[in-house]
């Protein structure tokens, strides 16, 4: 399978008049690795220094399959565990590219902003630098009403514990794929959610920057 740089695949955007892009990629297949879940788990430490080498596709198509893809076609569940299947998770991709949003079913990204922001969240995730030398970072956020409809005031704690098994998966495929990744709690609210456009229906509740680990 042939590896492009996510910087050439995401130029397959069709251009637009007035400079625009396309506003969805497809992604590829997720890989496949061959290590064990085990050596895996034994390896898995954050890491905060990253070469500047980008990612590639398949590589962000992984680890966008790892935190929310599915895995029934027929009853659309997904990699991580959700309380009655209320999924409310959403994982945005921050890149040098732009931002997008992933949508599982379809396992394609959508543009939401075009170009390099990953220093406006660095700023939001109140200076760590290494946020902004990632070349990829993954944001999860949630939409907990599709989980309160079902089970009331327990539902935000279900969602964390969503956003837990997310997170790992994403630090587990990482190790897989021979890449590394930390997990980020300290952050603004109120300045990833306008970085992101989010609505108020939608709360930020995890930042993972992933990337080649610098030796």
């Amino acid at each position: 399978m042939k590896r492009y740089p996510l910087l050439l695949a995401l130029a397959f955007f069709a251009a637009c008049p007035g400079g625009n892009v396309a506003e969805e990629y497809k992604l590829p297949e997720p890989l496949q690795t061959n290590r064990s879940i085990e050596e895996c788990l034994a390896a898995r430490r954050s890491i905060r220094g990253f070469t500047s080498d980008t990612l590639t596709t398949e590589q962000i198509a992984t680890l966008l399959w790892a935190a929310q893809g599915i895995t029934d076609t027929t009853r659309g569940f997904r990699t991580a565990p959700s309380a009655g299947a209320t999924y409310p998770l959403e994982a945005y991709l921050v890149t040098a590219q732009g931002i997008f949003l992933y949508h599982p079913a379809a396992h394609k990204i959508t543009l939401v902003k075009k170009g390099d922001k990953r220093v406006e969240l660095t700023v939001a995730c109140l200076g760590q630098v290494w946020v902004g030398k990632a070349p990829a970072s993954i944001v999860l956020c949630a939409v907990p009403e599709r989980t309160s409809r079902r089970y009331g005031e327990r539902a935000m704690r279900y969602v964390w514990m969503e956003a837990g098994h997310a997170a790992q998966n994403i630090l587990l495929e990482a190790v897989a794929l021979g890449l590394g990744g930390v997990p980020i709690g300290a952050f603004s609210d109120e300045a990833v959610s306008k970085l992101l456009d989010l609505d108020k229906s939608t709360i930020p509740l995890y930042v993972l920057p992933v990337g080649i680990p610098k030796r």
